[in-house]
Formats: C-alpha cells, sequence, structure tokens
C-alpha cells in the first residue's frame, strides 16, 4: 500500500514513517523539512496548508492509496493558528484525495478534542466535543470536516485521539494516556488496513491498566495494542500536580496557563 505520511519528520511521523516501512507500506513522506538522513521512502518538500503544495505532491507520487496526516502545531496558539494547522491542512489533504481518487485518510487527533470532560473510567467515543483549547476545538473542527467528506465523497476516514505520545510516561496522567512508539505503529497500520471503516473515531492509546478511555472501537478494526504503562509505574513520581491533572481529561491543558485571547 503507498500512503502519504505528513509531519513526516516529527516525532510521531519519524516513528510512524520507520515502522509503516518495516510493515511493507511503500511510504511518501511529507514536511516542510527536507527529508531526514537515511529516510527509506519518497519525499515531498512542502506545507500542507499550502493547498497547491499538496496538490503538486500527489501529482508527483501518483497511485496513493492512503494518507497519513500527522503534520500540525502540537501545542496552544491563536484560534487563527489553529484552524489554519490542523483545519486548513487537512481541507487542502481531503480535496486533493478527491481530485485524484485516494479513499483513505488517518488523521491524527487529539484527546483535547474532549479535554473539559471530566476523567472518568472508558471514556467512550460517542462523548459529545468538549474541547479544553482552542488547539482541541482545531481538532474538533478538523473531525467534523472528516465526517463531512464521508458523507459528501465516500472516503474512508479514521481520527485517532492520541493520548501521550513518547518512549514512556514520566507523569501519573500519562500512566492512565500513554501510546508506545510501537502500539502507534499498530494503530496506524490497522486504520490503514480496517475494511471499509466509514467515518471512524478511535481513542490513540495503549493497553494501560490505568487506562481512562475506551479501547474497544480500535479492537473492532483490528488495533491490539501489546504494551502498558504499569510496566513503568514504579519509576514515575507522584507530583504536586497529579490531582488536577487527572481532574479532566486534557490534563494541564486545562488549566488557567492556557487561556488566551482567540484573535
Amino acid at each position: 500500500m503507498k500512503v502519504l505520511v505528513t509531519g513526516a519528520a516529527g516525532s510521531i511521523g519519524k516513528v510512524v514513517c520507520s515502522g509503516l516501512i518495516d510493515r511493507g507500506y511503500d511510504v511518501v513522506g511529507l514536511d516542510r523539512t527536507p527529508s531526514p538522513s537515511g529516510f527509506e521512502g519518497g519525499w515531498f518538500t512542502g506545507d500542507c496548508a499550502d493547498k497547491d503544495a499538496v496538490q503538486h505532491a500527489f501529482d508527483e507520487y501518483t497511485a496513493l492509496e492512503g494518507v497519513v496526516h500527522l503534520a500540525g502545531y502540537p501545542g496552544e496558539a491563536s484560534l487563527p493558528e489553529e484552524l489554519e494547522s490542523h483545519v486548513h491542512t487537512t481541507a487542502a489533504l481531503l480535496d486533493a484525495m478527491v481530485d485524484h481518487g485516494v479513499r483513505r485518510i488517518v488523521y491524527a487527533s487529539s484527546n483535547h478534542a474532549v479535554g473539559r470532560t471530566p476523567r472518568r473510567d472508558e471514556l467512550g467515543v460517542d462523548a459529545p466535543p468538549r474541547p479544553d483549547t482552542f488547539y482541541g476545538v482545531a481538532k474538533v473542527a478538523a473531525e467534523a470536516l472528516l465526517r463531512l467528506y464521508v458523507d459528501r465523497y465516500g472516503i474512508d476516514a479514521v481520527a485517532l485521539r492520541i493520548g501521550s505520545f513518547q518512549p514512556q510516561p514520566e507523569t501519573v496522567r500519562q500512566l492512565s494516556t500513554w501510546l508506545s512508539h510501537d502500539d502507534a505503529v499498530r494503530l496506524v497500520d490497522a486504520a490503514l488496513s480496517a475494511p471499509d471503516p466509514g467515518y471512524a473515531v478511535v481513542y490513540g492509546i495503549s493497553k494501560n491498566t490505568r487506562g481512562w478511555w475506551d479501547l474497544a472501537p480500535g479492537r473492532a478494526f483490528g488495533y491490539e495494542p501489546q504494551d502498558d504503562a504499569e510496566m513503568f509505574a514504579s519509576a514515575v513520581a507522584e507530583g504536586p500536580d497529579d490531582r488536577a491533572e487527572n481532574a479532566f481529561v486534557g490534563g494541564p491543558f486545562v488549566d488557567a496557563s492556557h487561556h488566551r485571547p482567540a484573535l
């Protein structure tokens, strides 16, 4: 399967690209930076927010069968910046997909789309949007845009509400929200290869003993996480912010330090 991976030079992108190549995918990376040393796939240097650049990437690398959209600013900025980074880029990719007959997109959404939801065990994907930041608002809007293109054009779109992606958990909250590198690859692989998912939202975390979010929707299309944050629990020290960070799905993104004017 030939796939375009945006944000391929980023922290998630590097891991996913390498993992997909190991699994036999033909990977084309797209990023604003040049190809990293040793990258084994194709590469297109450009900005996903530039619709012409995105179209050129699809023109240059024909016969694409899927898109993995990982590009986007991972922190909090103004509302216009967040919308450009997460919604405009998704729109440019979706339009190019429609123009070139590409039928599958896997999107890196975020738990911050529901970050203001009080924390509870087994939060389902049917929970209503409750973003904690403008970043979360943009993720909600991008999910809605995916839904529109699924309904309008019949493509398949899987939105992954990713938790805490890093080599190992570093806080008590992350013992619940951690997504390991290997499980991230398993998750993207399952989302790319699942037959006819239509529109789907799934939580992107590992098989954590303390997990807060329902993994059944991901398992329904083949995601079987193998790692558990509990293996690192003895190395994670309790901290003064644990109670506040564990009160809401979005953790520290809920606190006042992220409050700012929209414009």
